[in-house]
């Protein structure tokens, strides 16, 4: 029989959002003040359908017909196995002291609200501050590398997955790490390998390739499943506002992504584009969200509530790996990267007033139909409007800063004002500044290689 320590008070397990939760609750898994038993036995099944008694089991599909599913009976579900690990299995001896280097580095991330960076390696993981650029801690662990790390904020509780030639434990088991206490607190175990976690301070979600699982943080109760068509990157955004509580994942169709709005109870499909779908970004508040297609050319931002399309900007005209999308903290801009090596700053214009369009760059009388300067408005050929393909009339980045073509990176907007920060998987740290009046290129303010400790 397995049990997991729970903290004093346990949220109740109703639909999201708990407006009692904050970020000072989460240390409090140090104080326990009872068992509960959570789950038995060995092993799991990714394929089963969710309880009914959980908090989602109504749904009102896009079209506005009830798709609530029948009742189940729970005593035939597998559910993937969910253990606590007080004490066994023993812990994989985390060695700060020789702090050798990694050769490896699985996985990048920041934490909600980007103000950490995690770092996944072969030996361990890393935690940085991200202004000023300071190495928090890190964790060299004998047994293995880590091929995900998830933050939570600023708290001592992280989700690692294994990864690598020799993983730290099988990619098919998501571990709580309570560092404080310098021991894993839970597992969760699945029969396929997990490809992304996400935590929100009321819950965690899991992503297989094909289907995502939403647990409550505090009891790990299964509220939540989600099938998806196949999603190797682990695609999955969820909002982090205290008053919302948005899931965008993959649809089951090519180009579609599904928004789950457990405020509202109900579930909206939107086709964002004609192919797949490679990354998206949700806004804070979770009002807004961004996509990107295999294709990576453009662009879309769309509403969560009403599921239409809001804005469509253009990246370029060549095809393109987006590695990923980010909105700042007040959604009015939006950051790209790609594999062509260019991080764009894209002007959100949904819900600006006249101030705030009076702050725009305005385009140059001798733009080029590819800008070479940053202006989000239409391009300078838009009077042929309706003549011309939609690349001339696309709207184009305000400010651009450029790495070298092939550079694996990910971006966020700094707490500094119109700042970026972007992180590259060869351990370079940049920190850039774009005027929003004139735009162009971004100014670099700041190079570390954080992996070496390096800068310049």
């Amino acid at each position: 029989m397995a049990t997991i320590s729970l903290p004093s008070s346990v949220p109740p397990s109703g639909p999201w959002p708990n407006p009692n939760l904050n970020s000072s609750s989460l240390p409090a898994l140090e104080s326990t003040a009872s068992d509960r038993i959570v789950g038995k036995g060995e092993g799991g099944n990714d394929d089963q359908e969710a309880s009914p008694d959980d908090a989602s089991t109504y749904r009102e599909s896009h079209d506005g017909t009830d798709s609530s599913p029948p009742p189940i009976d729970a005593s035939d579900l597998s559910i993937p196995s969910i253990s606590a690990i007080f004490p066994a299995p023993p812990n994989p001896n985390p060695n700060p002291n020789p702090r050798r280097p990694p050769t490896s580095l699985f996985h990048l991330g920041f934490n909600q609200d980007a103000a950490c960076f995690s770092v996944a390696t072969d030996c361990g993981f890393q935690i940085f501050n991200s202004d000023p650029l300071t190495e928090t801690f890190r964790r060299d662990f004998d047994g293995g590398g880590v091929g995900i790390v998830e933050m939570l904020f600023r708290s001592n509780v992280f989700a690692l997955v294994g990864g690598g030639p020799s993983p730290l434990y099988p990619p098919t088991k998501v571990m709580l790490w309570e560092d404080d206490k310098d021991r894993f607190m839970a597992e969760l175990s699945f029969r396929a390998p997990v490809r992304g976690v996400r935590l929100r301070r009321d819950r965690i979600i899991v992503i297989l390739e094909h289907r995502i699982f939403v647990y409550g943080f505090f009891d790990l109760r299964l509220l939540h499943q989600i099938e998806t068509m196949s999603n190797p990157k682990g695609l999955c955004a969820v909002s982090q506002g205290s008053t919302s509580a948005v899931l965008v994942c993959p649809g089951l169709q090519k180009g579609q992504i599904r928004v789950e709005n457990y405020g509202s109870r109900r579930t909206k499909c939107i086709m964002a584009h004609d192919s797949r779908v490679s990354c998206i970004a949700l806004t804070l508040d979770g009002q807004l969200v961004a996509t990107s297609s295999s294709k990576g050319t453009l662009i879309r931002i769309f509403s969560t509530a009403e599921g239409t399309l809001l804005q469509e900007v253009r990246r370029g005209a060549d095809r393109a790996d987006i590695y990923s999308l980010a909105f700042s903290s007040t959604a009015k801009w939006l950051a790209v990267s790609s594999d062509k090596g260019t991080v764009h700053v894209f002007s959100v214009k949904i819900n600006q007033g006249p101030q705030e369009q009076e702050n725009m760059p305005l385009p140059k009388p001798d733009a080029s139909p590819v800008p070479t300067t940053g202006h989000n408005l239409a391009s300078s050929l838009s009077f042929i409007r309706g003549v011309l393909p939609r690349y001339f009339n696309s709207e184009w980045s305000v400010a651009q800063f450029r790495l070298p073509e092939g550079s694996k990176c990910i971006v966020a907007f700094g707490h500094q004002k119109n700042t970026i920060m972007v992180l590259g998987f060869d351990g370079s740290f940049y920190r850039c500044q774009f005027d929003p009046s004139t735009g162009g290129e971004m100014l670099q303010m700041e190079f570390h290689n954080f992996l070496k400790g390096e800068d310049s």
